[in-house]
């Protein structure tokens, strides 16, 4: 009977990291002509939808209590990305365009702090992590930027983050139910 009562919120964890997963990648299909007009205006190759679908890694990050679900739950949103068709300019390399993002939320979720406030803080530099890494992993493996717009699309990747990590965070202490001002 101990052996099946570990397994409901195991399994209840799995189905809600997955849901999220596929909700990241469909976000990201549905704001990505608008946030091209911005990328294209600044003649950068991305950086806005990134940090959406990673939103949904640093949520799932910070209401699941295991270590590395967000390194897991990259891989599976790089996989449901590539069977939905929406690889981008990464191709078949988008599961490892996923998965190191999630592996930089995981080692922003270590960091010490545990109160309502401090996990607000988690989410806000972990999706900045994460969007960063994202925009450096693409750029060695596919834009090969020069320098001044390398740095314009490192700022909108930081910046992006910085706006859905804060979302992140207030979402993730909404569901938790801490009110902490």
């Amino acid at each position: 009977m101990d052996l099946f009562h570990g397994i409901k919120p195991i399994a209840c964890d799995c189905i809600f990291m997955l849901v999220l997963c596929v909700a990241g990648v469909l976000a990201k299909k549905a704001i990505n002509p608008t946030a091209n007009m911005v990328t294209d205006f600044l003649h950068i190759p991305g950086g806005i939808s990134t940090a959406l679908s990673l939103m949904f890694l640093v949520i799932g990050a910070g209401l699941t209590k295991g270590r590395w679900n967000a390194g897991i739950m990259g891989l599976l949103q790089g996989i449901s990305a590539l069977m939905m068709g929406s690889v981008g300019s990464m191709g078949v390399l988008i599961p490892m365009a996923y998965f190191l993002p999630g592996v930089a939320i995981d080692l922003m979720m270590l960091l010490p702090f545990n109160t309502p406030s401090g996990m607000r803080v988690k989410a806000f530099l972990a999706n900045i992590a994460s969007s960063l890494s994202a925009a450096v992993f693409a750029d060695i493996m596919v834009f090969h930027l020069p320098a001044p717009v390398l740095t314009v699309y490192l700022f909108v990747a930081a910046l992006s983050g910085a706006i859905c990590g804060y979302l992140a965070g207030e979402v993730i202490n909404h569901i938790s139910g801490n009110k902490e001002i």
